[in-house]
């Protein structure tokens, strides 16, 4: 009782200290409760501590509300609660574990009751006038007042059932309940008017049990609450003057007779600057005291004012930090939108210079090869290396065809194939597939066949992977000779198929 006396004296001692007249209120409500506990017991997790549940119960008492602060938003809440605490075991058994221990079923109930001494520090958040958020912490002692505790075991081999009650006692020996428990608790709610609302939880920081073995033994409860203040909180202290009720005191007021706001010392302030009409040259306009009220000026009237202005004396616009658009290259694309401000260029390329991609010295427009340098004289191209045209030379000279037909003769394939390697090795050459016969038949069917000889070879290339746009083909017949065709050998060496490189 000495310990409970004392708390009781330092709960007053606190009151004592609030800033205004607190306010009582009563408060109770369910909640559930358990007890942490931890020990080296083997197989105590996994096969009994799941038989463990909650104790459910209730908790009702005294709360004070001591204001803190003028403002009305801090406060302490000393309180005096009886907590119903504890907690509840069932274990079933089955056959085999029945048969070999004797017992079908344990159940226990281990029910604590506490006198609880919470102290919290209380935040109150308003919603409106009327309702609050309320958000509380603080540190609780507990005494404990009674107990009991109550086994029941059905046993297996008489099928009875065996009852053993007997009410808890205090001390610090085995099977007994400490006198004193102490720990944290936490609470949210609303404040509607007189009425609270709130949710809490707490948790003990201190064993409250001795058993018989070792281990620790906390409480934790989780609960809600409903709570009815009683009377209204006074201040109880008396109001200065305020004339102009300005809710700033005339002895603090520059201007007692006139609203003013805080800022202003209690003078007007029309345009809400922070400058009190007196002093201020614009006081219908905000500005900023360095200017005696005035708004910062804007000397070109381009919409950037002199201090973000980096051309006040020269209207601009405020992409530019207030300066005019510029073309710094002259290319006729203003700096805002020139890639390249400092270099002139053409608005295809978004004011840059036109690139040279192969760096050959022309530019990526004119050349024809942008991937590949080559000199002006060839358009950008590499030059073709003279022993390319004599492979050329050779492949053709070696390109048969069966008489009077545009099918490919076999033992063409050999050069063919090694057309094709020329082909893949030179990317950038453009080769014109010439297709020629002899003056014998007629003029028309020899162009013709001609033609088709010449479209055979290039659709054997385009198979091997050789892109068509590099590759054309015609015939000419007999339009060309190289030879004589007086004689059969002049005959032999006029049907042909010539290789060359396009030339731009």
């Amino acid at each position: 009782m000495k310990k409970i006396y004392s708390t009781l004296i330092v709960f007053g001692c606190i009151i004592s200290l609030s800033y205004a007249q607190p306010r009582i209120g009563l408060l109770g409500g369910p909640q559930s409760s358990s007890v942490l506990e931890k020990n080296n017991i083997p197989g105590w997790d996994a096969a009994i501590k799941p038989g463990y549940s909650p104790r459910p119960g209730l908790h009702i008492g005294v709360l004070v509300e001591a204001p803190l602060t003028a403002s009305g938003d801090w406060f302490l809440h000393p309180g005096i609660l009886y907590q119903a605490k504890g907690r509840k075991f069932l274990m079933r058994n089955d056959t085999d574990i029945a048969t070999a221990s004797d017992t079908v079923f344990t159940s226990q109930q281990f029910f604590t009751n506490y006198i609880e001494f919470p102290v919290n520090l209380v935040y109150k958040i308003p919603l409106n006038q009327k309702v609050h958020v309320m958000l509380s912490a603080g540190p609780y002692v507990s005494f404990f007042y009674n107990g009991k505790q109550k086994s029941e075991t059905r046993l297996f081999s008489s099928n009875s059932y065996k009852n053993d009650e007997f009410n808890l006692e205090s001390g610090n020996e085995a099977g007994k309940v400490k006198t004193m428990e102490a720990g944290v608790n936490a609470r949210v709610g609303l404040e509607i008017g007189s009425v609270m609302l709130s949710a809490y939880a707490s948790r003990g920081l201190t064993d409250f049990y001795t058993a018989d073995y070792d281990g620790s033994f906390k409480h934790q409860v989780i609960g809600a609450s409903l709570g009815i203040w009683l009377n209204k909180t006074s201040t109880g202290i008396r109001q200065p003057k305020d004339s102009d009720k300005d809710g700033i005191p005339d002895a603090m007021d520059e201007c007692p007779t006139l609203p003013g706001s805080a800022a202003t010392q209690g003078c007007p302030d029309r345009d809400g600057d922070g400058i009190a009409d007196s002093r201020d040259k614009c006081p219908d306009i905000a500005g900023l005291s360095k200017y005696n009220g005035c708004p910062i000026p804007d000397r070109d009237q381009d919409g950037v004012n002199d201090e973000e202005d980096k051309c006040p004396d020269e209207p601009g616009s405020p992409q530019y930090g207030g300066c005019p658009l510029r073309d710094t290259d002259g290319d006729g694309i203003s700096d805002n939108i020139d890639a390249c401000p400092d270099k002139a260029g053409p608005v295809e390329f978004n004011g840059c210079p036109i690139p040279d991609s192969d760096g050959d010295g022309l530019n990526d427009k004119e050349d024809k090869c942008p991937g590949k340098a080559g000199p002006v004289s060839n358009m950008g191209c590499p030059l073709v290396k003279e022993e390319l045209i004599s492979q050329l030379n050779y492949a053709a000279k070696n390109i048969l065809f069966n008489v009077n037909s545009d099918v490919i003769s076999d033992a063409s394939y050999i050069p063919l194939n090694e057309l094709i390697v020329l082909l893949s090795s030179h990317s950038t050459a453009s080769l014109i597939i010439e297709g020629h016969t002899d003056a014998t038949g007629s003029a028309k069917l020899n162009k013709q066949l001609s033609q088709r000889r010449a479209e055979s070879v290039l659709r054997y290339l385009v198979e091997k992977g050789i892109d068509r746009s590099r590759l054309s083909a015609i015939g000419y017949g007999s339009e060309r000779p190289i030879a004589s065709n007086a004689t059969k050998e002049g005959q032999a060496i006029n049907r042909r198929v010539a290789l060359k490189l396009e030339k731009d």
